[in-house]
């Protein structure tokens, strides 16, 4: 086996060009990111209007003249709550289900997206929820993209995505991403927050769909499709599902530099890929890291925030028709801020 004292070096030099930058990375990305998005006229829902956090995040957006908030909810409840903020509510747009004026049309639309499997007397009380209101306003065009999860689970959030704004064509699966930065480093780890135990056709759409978020941040994707072997070291079911995942996703798009399987190691490491994957097209520069299965994927982004130091950008929904994006329910006023900039960003 080859040492660690490899890895630990190669992490030695990147955080050597990490401690020249003086600007905070995370900061600079999302400046950048601001700057991409004004002037694009773009109107973000947000269902949970009445959270401090929500409504802290929004007031930030609409003043910074980035993007509209579209504030959904109980319209007494949202004025007051922002009086008592004092924030003021002029560069926003407030729906309330309860007396929105094209609730009869909204209430087609669903029934009709719904192929019947509503009745109409059933969606008047679906759309009364927040997420389910607020997701049918980005699919009839009223806005861009909504970012739910302060105060509800995720599957409060997905759900209404999938089954209103759905998939991609060509896309089975959505998948969640997270943007892990640290100094000059960019990295995408992906999928870290949906499916559990993706197949080989699960992997290659992640893969392919992480290497379009990863050209949103600037990122040149090189994919690595990850196991516990390299290039047929260990034989089993798990590690044929990826490098067939490899092989389909190099099917579909065969300009995209990705190899797998890979161990991690072999994917950030040149020295050991030299090793290990001499003929990989990655070289140990994987910039993209696509995980096995949601075990994996999601103790390696918190191992890499955690006890590396990250920050941790996600999850970053990927796949869908239109951009929905799901929030910790510990968020902070930032995080908000900066996956709202992120949803934005998703539907230019």
């Amino acid at each position: 086996m080859v040492g660690v004292d490899k890895l630990f070096s190669e992490l030695k030099t990147r955080t050597s060009r990490r401690e020249r930058i003086k600007v905070d990375p995370v900061e600079h990305l999302f400046n950048e990111l601001r700057t991409k998005v004004s002037g694009w006229n773009r109107k973000i829902v947000f269902p949970e209007a009445t959270d401090s956090r929500i409504l802290s995040a929004a007031s930030r957006l609409a003043n910074d003249d980035v993007l509209t908030p579209v504030l959904v909810g109980n319209m007494d409840e949202i004025q007051d709550r922002a009086q008592a903020m004092e924030i003021s509510l002029e560069k926003m747009e407030i729906y309330d289900p309860g007396i929105y004026v094209g609730m009869d049309e909204m209430i087609q639309a669903f029934v009709e997206r719904r192929k019947g499997k509503v009745t109409e007397g059933e969606a008047t009380e679906i759309l009364l929820d927040p997420n389910y209101f607020g997701t049918m306003l980005v699919y009839l065009d009223k806005a861009h993209g909504l970012v739910s999860g302060a105060a509800h689970s995720t599957a409060d959030t997905v759900r209404p995505a999938l089954q209103i704004i759905k998939m991609k064509e060509g896309v089975c699966k959505t998948s969640g991403a997270f943007l892990m930065a640290k100094g000059e480093d960019k990295y995408v780890f992906a999928d870290c927050a949906i499916n559990i135990a993706p197949d080989s056709r699960d992997l290659a759409e992640i893969a392919i769909e992480s290497a379009k978020t990863a050209r949103m941040f600037d990122i040149e994707p090189r994919v690595a499709m990850l196991s516990f072997s390299t290039k047929g070291s260990a034989v089993s079911e798990e590690t044929e599902k990826v490098s067939d995942a490899a092989k389909i996703a190099r099917e579909i798009d065969p300009d995209l530099v990705l190899d797998g399987e890979l161990q991690f190691d072999a994917a950030f490491v040149p020295a050991v890929a030299q090793k290990k994957a001499p003929e990989s097209a990655i070289r140990g520069n994987a910039n993209i890291f696509v995980f096995p299965g949601l075990d994996a994927g999601n103790i390696g982004y918190k191992i890499a925030q955690r006890l590396g130091g990250y920050e941790a950008v996600g999850p970053i929904l990927q796949g869908l028709n239109s951009p929905v994006n799901d929030l910790s329910r510990g968020c902070s006023e930032e995080d908000v801020y900066h996956l709202a900039l992120i949803t934005a960003m998703q539907s230019i």
